[in-house]
């Protein structure tokens, strides 16, 4: 129950994979200029490397270890796929604005790495747990950057008017620079309150 515990806890506090590993950071900056966006992102990242490590680890014990890398790289293609068809006829808006970004889910490294350091060695439960938090730790990042974006650059957040009309929309916080500048800033206050990373 301990390990459990961890494997849930540990990817979103500690040892996040965006703050703490610094991965998957590409997709960050790009799909961080509307908080619809970012959720649904980090939705579908969620179930893609949840579903994905669980797949894998109920074939692990028949996957020879020469392939595993082509059997992986097959289950998460699938897994998008599956996704993406589910956003074009439930969310076809969102998806299109998002565009490429859900294809490239397939190369995010969160969800190999996952795969190939967990769920390869582990059981199908802890596996999916494990997916599931580290999908969740990658999209609680996603959406505070794109709150602040979305907040500061246009007033509004999931498209609705928040701030004043009398607040003039910051232009910078849409470019790509901000959202590394406030994702170092996120990092930095991440590490200054966990004396452990500061020791590493």
């Amino acid at each position: 129950m301990a390990n459990l515990k961890e494997t849930i806890l540990n990817p979103i506090l500690k040892g996040n994979p965006i703050t703490v590993l610094v991965l998957g950071i590409c997709s960050s900056l790009a799909v961080t200029v509307q908080l619809k966006g970012a959720c649904v992102m980090a939705l579908s990242v969620i179930a893609v490397c949840g579903l994905s490590s669980l797949i894998v680890s109920l074939l692990r014990n028949t996957i020879p270890n020469r392939v595993r890398i082509i059997v992986q790289l097959v289950v998460v293609a699938l897994m998008v796929i599956l996704v993406d068809q589910f956003l074009k006829a439930y969310a076809y808006a969102v998806d299109k604005q998002l565009s490429v970004y859900i294809g490239l889910i397939i190369t995010n490294c969160i969800v190999m790495g996952r795969i190939e350091a967990f769920a390869l060695g582990n059981k199908p439960i802890p596996s999916l747990l494990d997916g599931l938090a580290n999908g969740f730790g990658y999209g609680l990042i996603l959406v505070v950057v794109a709150f602040f974006r979305e907040l500061l650059g246009s007033g509004t957040l999931f498209g609705f008017q928040v701030l004043p009309d009398a607040y003039i929309p910051n232009n910078l916080v849409i470019l790509p620079p901000f959202a590394l500048i406030l994702l170092g800033c996120i990092i930095w206050a991440h590490r200054a309150f966990d004396k452990e990373l500061q020791e590493k």
